[in-house]
């Protein structure tokens, strides 16, 4: 074949996948456009998680009627003049890509009026083709309404993900900006729905409990930047209390000059300040902004802008990762005591609502919730049908740690990992119930009331029929609030709102819903088992081997980590010179 130039359209297209790849890209760079405009306001609407319609209306300095169809041509920008301006970039938009790649897979009206101006501006294009331009009545600022996202593009279209995920991802963005900039006020209304509001009082933590509540934005601890250094680079926002953690690391929000980045030195540098801190698995919520000279970071790395490479990176590393190890020295506070025993548990265990009836005839998770099924031995001990695990037969013979069961076995000693162990046995008890529609629920005395935030309130709500199988029973009560009636009867005396806010976490980073289901069933059982470190009487522990022996695949947890190690016979007595 020869070798040819690419016809306009197409190079358009290619163009415009590198830098929109989803709703939220469309909306990120009008948002950006917006900021960079001095809106104080910015408003933006969605349909369909975007697909259908996007609006972005902002107050700031509008477009002038001359420059209106210019706007939309590839490479235009009133942001940079020459090469040098590349090496200090101090706004958030500077490749003049934007407009033209939205255009060019969408159906694009913009309406503007610049400041001075006596009337506005309104234009129209359809696949990057202007078909309307023309006076319009307008108020100062900008409306960019982008219809039918990758009309022309099906190979994109496809690939989007649910209506709800890409609204999550839109609301995500919306959120970032709001706290990468307090000072401004941003609203999103999906399919017609106020789903995010802030005030624009430019306080951070004002914003923090919009998006995350009250009671999440009281456990983050404010990072205050060290005056005492010289260093050129500041660092200053929230993170949380080690206390508090979520099971997926897309809370750690890192902001570069105003710019919502996903940085992997950033992110590296506070999860090293929370080492030793938090749970394997777990990660901290953080808002960490970084502030530097433009000329000491270069934002044109990649073309989403979602990138960026720092001149010195060890000091950046050095930098973040000293303010967030201070805060959490200085300012965490000391860790309560066991919440296992003591008036408080009491109490809080009556607040977050005990079971209505028939507590009595359950076990309770201090018990392992482990039935006793004498009927169940008996029956297998008049047939003389063996047990269907594929384990020795192991005697208990104590605990060690508080975490480990000592048992022995014909061929030597286990060690067996209560927590672990117990994950298998909930797993797969809970695989059964669910395939015979027989999931034990316990209501509550009194609903809990869980805020998922407004990424996640979408998510959840799509999910709703789906957690009835497992035994919850959770009803809308407002914007991003959900009320919680009935749990699963393993979850009893658990963190009930910790385990709900990771299924939510669970619901976003799954796509298909036999993968979030599975996922789901892990986490209840992880939630529903006993700790490490919890005290267990030697019935508890005969009956925790007994369970685990009956188990389809005892020898590993749903995670994958071993339940037990062995040592055997032959071992020992190498070890102690006898072989």
């Amino acid at each position: 074949m020869p070798i040819r130039i690419l016809p306009e359209e197409v190079a358009s297209r290619i163009a415009a996948g590198e830098v929109i790849e989803r709703p939220a890209s469309v909306v990120k760079e009008l948002v950006e456009n917006s900021i960079d405009a001095g809106a104080g306001d910015i408003k933006v609407e969605i349909q369909e998680g975007g697909r259908r319609l996007i609006r972005v209306i902002d107050d700031g300095e509008g477009i002038s009627a001359d420059d209106v169809p210019v706007a939309f041509e590839r490479y235009a920008t009133s942001k940079l003049g020459a090469v040098e301006d590349l090496s200090h970039i101090a706004t958030l938009g500077f490749r003049g890509e934007a407009l033209s790649s939205i255009a060019a897979v969408s159906q694009v009206t913009v309406t503007t009026k610049a400041r001075g101006e006596e009337v506005g501006t309104m234009l129209r294009l359809e696949g990057g083709r202007v078909v309307r331009h023309e006076p319009h009545g307008a108020a100062q600022g900008t409306v960019v309404t982008v219809e039918n996202l990758f009309y022309n593009t099906p190979a994109r279209l496809k690939f989007l993900r649910s209506e709800a995920t890409e609204g999550r991802h839109v609301t995500e963005l919306v959120t970032c900006y709001a706290m990468a900039f307090p000072r401004l006020r941003f609203g999103l209304l999906s399919d017609g729905r106020s789903t995010f509001q802030s005030k624009g009082s430019g306080d951070l933590y004002e914003v923090l409990m919009d998006v995350y509540g009250l009671e999440t934005a009281e456990q983050m601890l404010r990072i205050r930047g060290d005056s005492t250094t010289q260093s050129a680079i500041a660092v200053h926002g929230f993170v949380s209390d080690p206390a508090l953690h979520r099971s997926s690391g897309r809370y750690l929000i890192t902001l570069v000059n105003g710019r919502w980045v996903r940085d992997r030195l950033i992110s590296y540098a506070i999860r090293e300040a929370y080492h030793t801190l938090l749970p394997r698995g777990r990660h901290p919520i953080a808002v960490v902004k970084v502030e530097l000279p433009p000329d000491q970071v270069d934002v044109n790395v990649h073309p989403a802008k979602s990138e960026v490479r720092f001149r010195n990176s060890g000091e950046a590393f050095a930098a973040v990762q000293k303010a967030v190890r201070q805060t959490l020295s200085r300012k965490a506070p000391v860790p309560r005591a066991s919440s296992s025993f003591g008036w408080e548990r009491a109490l809080e265990m009556r607040q977050r609502g005990l079971v209505e009836v028939g507590r009595s005839m359950r076990p309770t998770r201090g018990e392992l919730a482990l039935e006793l099924h004498r009927t169940g031995d008996q029956a297998a001990t008049a047939t003389g049908a063996p047990p269907k695990g594929k384990l020795p037969m192991l005697r208990v013979l104590g605990q060690l740690g508080g975490t480990y069961v000592i048992a022995e076995g014909p061929t030597g000693m286990f060690l067996i990992d209560q927590h672990a162990a117990h994950e298998r046995v909930l797993y797969e008890r809970f695989q059964t119930e669910r395939a015979e529609a027989r999931v034990s629920s316990q209501r509550l005395l009194e609903p809990l009331v869980v805020q998922p935030g407004p990424g996640q309130a979408a998510l959840m709500e799509e999910r709703l029929v789906s957690l009835k199988e497992f035994g919850f029973e959770i009803e809308p009560f407002g914007g991003d609030t959900y009320l919680v009636r009935a749990v699963p009867a393993i979850l009893q005396g658990t963190d009930l709102t910790q385990t709900i806010l990771d299924i939510a976490d669970e619901a976003d980073n799954r796509d298909g819903v036999d993968s979030w289901q599975e996922m789901v069933t892990i986490s209840l059982a992880c939630h529903g088992a006993a700790r490490a470190g919890q005290t267990l009487s030697v019935q508890q522990m005969r009956e925790l081997v007994r369970q685990l022996e009956e188990t389809e695949l005892p020898r590993t947890c749903p995670h994958g980590r071993p339940t037990m190690l062995h040592v055997s016979a032959e071992q020992l007595q190498r070890e102690f010179g006898r072989k």
